[in-house]
């Protein structure tokens, strides 16, 4: 309940009351779960990145030897979640921004991210990428930038994302290719 309510209005404006009305409970019910919003909005992107990190792992089990189907597959992902008619931007981004910067979520959130970066990196030097580093930056601002259209409103450009995507990673230079 709280998950879709901060996704849709944000972190600010759904308070506690609206949390437990919207899950047929009370107040003092929810603070039995949680001692404060702030611990329910750390809970809430915890969830958010272990569902990110499950994409990496779901990846590298269903093609654990091979890094160039494991690519593809987390391009078309990234084609799905594009596309998707209920996406509104990056949940976690939109979070960091409402946020301030020692918030107990935030850390979270930049952990993921930096996590989401290192699997890249890690994807590319398999695919024997010459640049993985760099390509991995290019990659992250690529697709997190197209979430963050999407959200303020340009689907166009965003779902220009994938090809642009697909031609940066044909384009990169590679060792033995």
């Amino acid at each position: 309940m709280a998950r879709e309510l901060f996704y849709r209005h944000g972190l600010h404006t759904v308070g506690v009351e609206l949390i437990a009305e919207t899950a047929q409970t009370n107040k003092m019910t929810l603070y039995r779960h949680f001692k404060s919003k702030d611990e329910l909005v750390v809970a809430y992107v915890r969830e958010l990145a272990a569902e990110g990190d499950a994409v990496w792992v779901r990846l590298a089990e269903t093609y654990p030897d091979d890094p160039e189907k494991r690519l593809a597959a987390w391009v078309d992902y990234v084609e799905e979640v594009l596309t998707s008619r209920f996406e509104r931007g990056c949940a976690l981004a939109n979070a960091a921004v409402e946020l301030q910067p020692g918030h107990p979520a935030r850390a979270v959130i930049e952990d993921y991210k930096g996590r989401k970066r290192d699997q890249l990196v890690a994807l590319f030097e398999a695919s024997r990428y010459r640049n993985p580093e760099t390509l991995a930056d290019e990659v992250f601002l690529l697709f997190e930038g197209a979430r963050i259209s999407i959200q303020c409103g340009g689907r166009g450009p965003a779902l220009r994302a994938v090809q642009m995507l697909r031609d940066l990673l044909a384009s990169a230079a590679r060792d033995g290719l």
